[in-house]
């Protein structure tokens, strides 16, 4: 029997593909709407180039000979090489040119930890703790220091203790007859003591905050159960205490290892080389291979310190613990200690804020330092100062100062700018995007630049923009390089803030502004923007107050037609001019104190918000 089978239809033909205009068409008016997949490809390109090009252009000159040192190495330049790395850790000048530096640099290291955490550790246990009077304003006032650029104590303490070893004019120790040693005028021992001034406000903020959350209830538990003192402070205290410990501990440490101010005046009249001055020798040296190995050397130490930090918060974890109000806020009472105990605190502002400034103050007032009889304004408003050279007339008087102000603000400025715009555009394609790979690359990437130190991460850009590159022209010396290269460091901070802000801000208002027919721009400019206002000032203060005052990143940067305020003030030690260099200093320091001052009350924030509360 036959069985019926339905006949099957005839194959559908696909519908015409519309003409390649229209899908171009149609492509640009979905770019237009939502360009976030563009925008996060030119951020790739843009991050990867001012990012990781520096990082591997620094790498490739330690491996490749470079002109001048064919005669040494036996080889032509240009070749692949390991002379460089034979220079710096084997030959007979590594120890001058590394092991030296290193040395020193850990020593300095260590000597600052120490410092910054009996200080700063001390003074947060007693403000957060103890039922010492003025809490509120000593939380306040320990937190100056760091807004004062950090060779302000090192430039207090030449003026102090500087001897005839370094030439110029004397210290006020000196001038009144009383002889500095070397070890105390230079070398380590100044040098910790002056960073430990600077940078215990790190230890402060973070031991505070982190002793202000423990919950009392455990110690008081601890007691009951009949546990004495120091099996509470070893078995319950100590656990919890080791995440803000080890971050501080680690903060320090890659500051330390970065900063070039203060090892560079106070150490090299004694000939004393930290890793972050012997790179800095190297280049003004033209050693070019050398410099790139210590470069490289310098950016593996600093990203090693923000793994083993990020490493040991993951481990100290599990030291958690939530409690009450009431029971965190629960102090100590220092009974007749009380007094004494606010008087160290008053010791530790007067010698780490007012002695640095009135010394400076005082240096730039008086002919003679410190003498009150030889009293002058001449320094900040003579037409013209005898025996002045390279500086001679009063700071106020000349060009200099106004041309590296205007320099300043006009660099930093537009750096800052651009680095809390990108940081929005970047928190808005990585919250926005629909591409994950992306996503993670720009949130690492940016975040980059905190791992290098400033000194080494300057170096790897001029390694890389110093001669044309392609397309790319030879920027060394151009104002446009220090605005990419001071916006690109600062960047991990705007980063941040814009991918935070951009996760607290719904879809919800863009799309009906989408629905309504705005474009992108208009939704940026008319939703966005203004919603988050507050993190582009943040965002933008912020990186203005640490560009004013940095020195480690532009020392390397900077041209006689782009110099900056805080390069000015080194120039000015250089020729031996030290009350000209102290009144440079101190108008730095007036502007970055007034700015952050101005943001916090902008903001409504506070460095110290909730540690003397």
């Amino acid at each position: 029997m036959a069985v019926l089978t339905e006949p099957k239809p005839p194959p559908s033909t696909p519908p015409p593909r519309p003409p390649r205009r229209r899908r171009a068409l149609y492509r640009l008016r979905v770019l237009r709407h939502d360009p976030t997949a563009a925008l996060g490809f030119i951020l790739v390109v843009v991050l990867a180039y001012m990012v990781v090009a520096p990082l591997v252009a620094v790498l490739s000159d330690a491996f490749r000979l470079q002109y001048g040192d064919q005669a040494h190495a036996g080889q032509q330049p240009g070749e692949w090489t390991g002379y460089y790395l034979w220079r710096v850790f084997r030959s007979q000048v590594s120890d001058l040119l590394f092991w030296e530096p290193l040395l020193n640099t850990l020593v300095i290291s260590l000597g600052t930890v120490v410092f910054a955490l009996v200080v700063g550790g001390g003074m947060a246990w007693m403000v957060t703790r103890t039922n010492v009077p003025g809490r509120t304003w000593l939380a306040g006032a320990l937190v100056v220091p760091y807004m004062l650029p950090s060779w302000t104590f090192s430039l207090a303490w030449l003026t102090l203790f500087k001897n005839d070893r370094a030439g110029g004019q004397a210290g006020v120790l000196q001038a009144q007859g009383i002889a500095t040693p070397d070890w105390l005028a230079y070398g380590p021992l100044p040098i910790v003591i002056t960073l430990g001034l600077h940078y215990y406000p790190f230890v402060f903020l973070l031991v505070g905050n982190a002793l202000r959350r423990i919950d009392a209830q455990l110690e008081d538990s601890a007691r009951i159960l009949g546990a004495p003192r120091r099996v509470v402070i070893r078995r319950i205290v100590a656990p919890l205490m080791l995440p803000a410990l080890s971050s501080a501990v680690l903060l320090v440490v890659g500051r330390v290892l970065g900063t070039f101010g203060t090892p560079y005046v106070l150490g090299l009249p004694a000939d004393y080389r930290v890793l972050s001055t012997g790179l800095y020798q190297s280049i003004r040296d033209r050693s070019t291979g050398v410099a790139s190995v210590l470069t490289a050397v310098i950016v593996l130490i600093g990203v090693l310190i923000v793994l083993t930090d990020a490493r040991l918060l993951r481990e100290h974890r599990r030291f958690v613990t939530v409690g009450g109000k009431g029971a965190m806020d629960r102090l100590s009472d220092l009974r007749r200690w009380r007094w004494p105990a606010f008087a160290l605190g008053g010791v530790v502002f007067v010698a780490s804020v007012l002695v640095p400034i009135l010394t400076l103050l005082l240096s730039s007032l008086t002919r003679t330092p410190m003498d009150l009889s030889t009293f002058t304004l001449s320094y900040w408003f003579a037409e013209s100062l005898p025996g002045a050279v390279g500086f001679p007339h009063g700071v106020f008087r000349g060009a200099e100062l106004w041309a590296a102000a205007w320099n300043s603000l006009r660099i930093v400025g537009i750096a800052s700018l651009i680095c809390a715009v990108a940081g929005l555009l970047i928190g808005y394609v990585v919250v926005r995007g629909s591409a994950p790979r992306v996503a993670a690359f720009l949130r690492q990437v940016s975040f980059l630049p905190y791992l290098i130190p400033g000194i080494a991460f300057a170096a790897a850009s001029l390694s890389l923009f110093a001669v044309a590159r392609g397309p790319v022209p030879a920027l060394y010396g151009t104002t446009f390089l220090l605005i990419l290269v001071m916006a690109v460091t600062h960047l991990p901070y705007s980063s941040r803030s814009g991918i935070a802000a951009m996760t607290q801000l719904g879809r919800e208002p863009e799309e009906a502004a989408q629905i309504a027919g705005a474009s992108w721009w208009q939704r940026m400019r008319r939703i966005v923007f203004p919603i988050q206002k507050g993190a582009l000032v943040t965002g933008i203060v912020l990186p203005f107050i640490s560009g004013l005052k940095e020195l480690s990143i532009v020392i390397m940067l900077t041209t006689t037609g782009t110099e900056l305020l805080t390069t000015l003030s080194i120039g000015l030690v250089d020729y031996g001019y030290t009350q000209l260099a102290n009144a440079v200093v101190l108008v730095i320091a007036l502007v970055s104190f007034t700015m952050t001052y101005l943001t916090q009350r902008l903001t409504k924030s506070s460095l110290a918000s909730g540690l003397g509360g």
